[in-house]
């Protein structure tokens, strides 16, 4: 009988290259220059090293975030990495942390995606992770040739399949088949191939892929779906699922309702861990926590609070609109949906301003306060199950992540929530999940392509209306 091994917290990092704050590249401690700065790059990934975090991610959109030059002028998101390339470095100067990056199922190929991460698992040691996104700025699809967005429920299909070709093509050669076997001369045993042969509505993958099967087995899937469509997703193929969320209630009906959906798809709940977006500020007093907030918050332009929202909330332009007056109506848009509830949510329950609900979006997850006062906010969603871990997003760089390494760190391990030091070498181990076993092989393989199944997805996703 198969028992679920002790839970244990984990914890992920958003590494931008200022800060995850709009304003955080304005901070006098944050490198102007940081977005570019490989030294500066790898000085955060070592401190997260040393605070044994399981993982840092990288976020990523194919295009700048944002079109608005007013606003776009006075940010960081028009300058920042390829995360692959990024992390491809990190992984030379760091040992055990997990390196994660966001890539699109919208605009890339499968064999390119499968190739890239297997190649990164390798690299590493098996500390690669795929974040799958359908991609919510529209902005992207003039990068590749469209004149629009593909609509929602079109990404959804398509990422469905992208993630099955994906794995197909990770699975190209069976564990132990590459054995390089110079006395013999034989590189690998051809019994263990497995090509892909897929052929499908969106892809035809002939495979199989040109590198051996990664460390991990696959890289770790995570995910952010937080609409209906999207919830149902992340339960069939994340590992790791983000989620922002502005209540304890809403958290725990998040983790619920994933957790349920995990399982009736036939997984475990230790193999799907809910990661809740969490930015703290951090220092000795209460009041010195809230001066660090109130010192960002007051480097927000108006253009940049105005475009935060309109940006975020959906394709209505807020030009014409005062910053002090109400958030007006939105209609249907091509954006993200639950992005665009959670706002609205927001504004209406507590009567916003846009610029209100702009300086509350620049700190979504926010917990303010000496290290004990972060530690319980952790302790307590933890062991209430509203979380299995949190994905850090620190507000500047490298200060906001040193003071929590420093001093949030030693006081989740004194309460025994949190590693002392690594136990694992590959992040699968890191995050107790386990190692997927290859794909068994059928000789008709060989011959003939075969149509990936009709997922659960695809027969209702047309009905559906929520995005990520």
């Amino acid at each position: 009988m198969t028992t679920e091994k002790p839970r244990r917290l984990t914890l992920g990092a958003l590494l931008h290259g200022s800060g995850g704050h709009i304003a955080g590249w304005r901070h006098p401690l944050s490198p102007p220059d940081g977005q570019l700065d490989l030294a500066h790059h790898v000085r955060i990934a070592q401190t997260l090293e040393r605070g044994t975090f399981d993982a840092l991610f990288i976020a990523d959109v194919v295009a700048i975030w944002g079109h608005d030059l007013d606003s776009l002028k006075r940010t960081a998101r028009a300058d920042h990495f390829e995360p692959l390339t990024l992390l491809a470095a990190l992984s030379t100067v760091t040992e055990r942390i997990g390196l994660v990056a966001t890539a699109t199922t919208t605009y890339n190929e499968p064999f390119h995606i499968a190739r890239k991460f297997a190649s990164l698992d390798h690299l590493s040691g098996g500390r690669a992770g795929w974040n799958v996104v359908t991609s919510v700025v529209p902005l992207e699809a003039g990068n590749f040739g469209r004149d629009t967005h593909l609509e929602h429920t079109s990404r959804y299909r398509r990422a469905e399949e992208f993630v099955h070709v994906v794995r197909a093509l990770w699975d190209s050669f069976a564990d132990g088949s590459v054995t390089r076997d110079q006395a013999s001369g034989l590189y690998y045993d051809p019994a263990g191939l497995r090509p892909a042969r897929h052929a499908g509505e969106h892809f035809t993958v002939r495979g199989p892929l040109n590198i051996s099967r990664p460390p991990q087995g696959n890289p770790v899937l995570f995910q952010a779906g937080s609409s209906e469509t999207g919830k149902d997703f992340a339960a069939r193929h994340g590992e790791v699922v983000f989620t922002a969320q502005t209540s304890l209630e809403g958290a725990q009906a998040f983790y619920t309702d994933l957790k349920t959906r995990a399982a009736a798809h036939g997984r475990r709940g230790g193999e799907v861990l809910v990661w809740p977006v969490l930015t703290p500020y951090v220092a000795s007093t209460e009041r010195e926590a809230r001066a660090r907030l109130d010192e960002l918050q007051d480097l927000v332009h108006d253009d940049v609070a105005r475009r935060l929202v309109q940006d975020n909330i959906g394709d209505l332009d807020l030009t014409g609109y005062p910053l002090d007056g109400p958030v007006p109506e939105i209609g249907a848009t091509n954006r993200s949906r639950s992005r665009q509830d959670l706002l609205l949510d927001l504004a209406r329950r507590e009567n916003l301003t846009i610029r209100q609900l702009a300086l509350r979006f620049a700190t979504v997850g926010s917990v303010v306060g000496t290290p004990a006062t972060v530690a319980d906010h952790i302790e307590s969603w933890f062991r209430r199950r509203v979380a299995d871990g949190f994905n850090i997003s620190f507000p500047y760089l490298p200060g906001s992540a040193e003071d929590f390494v420093d001093q949030v760190v030693p006081e989740l391990r004194r309460r025994g929530l949190f590693r002392a030091e690594y136990e694992e070498s590959t992040l699968r181990g890191h995050l107790g999940l386990p190692r997927p076993a290859g794909r068994p092989f059928t000789p008709s393989e060989l011959s003939e392509p075969s149509v990936s199944p009709v997922s659960p997805v695809s027969s209702r996703v047309d009905a559906e209306a929520g995005t990520r």
